[in-house]
């Protein structure tokens, strides 16, 4: 019986997962701590960046008065979403004492936001101006209209070995932020999953999230994110109460 003399074919193995190294990383407390391109930032539960030795704190996609923008077109939502953003926002001012606060585009969900914000809120936005040197990044929904509140409106920004820029950009230098896609993480563990608002690096730059109430989120699984880290990402997990990694292995689409 000729076919029992043959050797039996090895079994095939699949091939290797290649598990790619966090970038660098400490937590600090409630906080994730992390290197983008030669600088320290800090990043804090609410979604916010901490630059510490420059005494900045970033927040990126307010979106202000997005509520209001989908009452003018018939659908109603609750009209709170500015006095939240902003209260959240004045806490994390109060906490941090910043020299330098930069809002990193998109701070209103269009360009006739300013106009229709509450005279209260505008009032509690504008005291916070008054507190530090402000900077309105230009982002594609809002232009330069938060400027007539205030403070000073810029395309790019660069702080130290930082630029910051409302849009990523491909094939940036190390040391880039930016806003406008809304990262969120849908993470794997203990048998579920969980989704949440996240931070994506891959060491050399980050992608903040939105900090707006009402603001959405894109996976970072999605293949918007493949061009910007071509060697894979790392969420930076917003929690109740803290920053927590994820790295690519347990990320999951949506």
């Amino acid at each position: 019986m000729p076919m029992l003399s043959r050797p039996a074919p090895k079994a095939q193995r699949p091939p290797k997962r290649t598990v790619r190294a966090l970038p660098p990383l400490a937590i600090v407390g409630p906080h994730v701590e992390a290197r983008i391109g030669d600088t320290l930032v800090t990043a804090l539960p609410d979604g916010a960046l901490w630059i510490g030795e420059a005494k900045t704190l970033i927040v990126s996609d307010l979106h202000l008065e997005k509520g209001s923008a989908f009452a003018l077109r018939g659908q109603m939502l609750p009209p709170y979403d500015t006095h939240a953003a902003l209260v959240k926002l004045g806490k994390l001012i109060d906490a941090m004492a910043p020299d330098i606060v930069v809002s990193l585009g998109d701070s209103f969900h269009d360009g006739g936001g300013v106009a229709r914000m509450a005279a209260s809120d505008r009032d509690l936005l504008q005291s916070m101006i008054g507190r530090c040197d402000w900077i309105w990044v230009e982002g594609n929904h809002d232009g330069r209209a938060p400027e007539v509140l205030g403070g000073v409106v810029r395309d790019v920004l660069h702080l130290g070995s930082l630029v910051l820029r409302h849009e990523p950009t491909e094939d940036a230098a190390p040391g880039e932020i930016a806003g406008h896609l809304h990262p969120c993480a849908k993470v794997s563990g203990r048998g579920r999953s969980v989704r949440r608002r996240c931070f994506a690096t891959d060491g050399a730059r980050l992608v903040m999230p939105a900090f707006g109430a009402f603001t959405g989120g894109l996976n970072v699984c999605d293949d918007a994110y493949a061009e910007i880290f071509p060697d894979g990402v790392t969420a930076l997990v917003l929690g109740k109460d803290r920053v927590l990694p994820a790295p690519m292995e347990r990320l999951l689409s949506d």
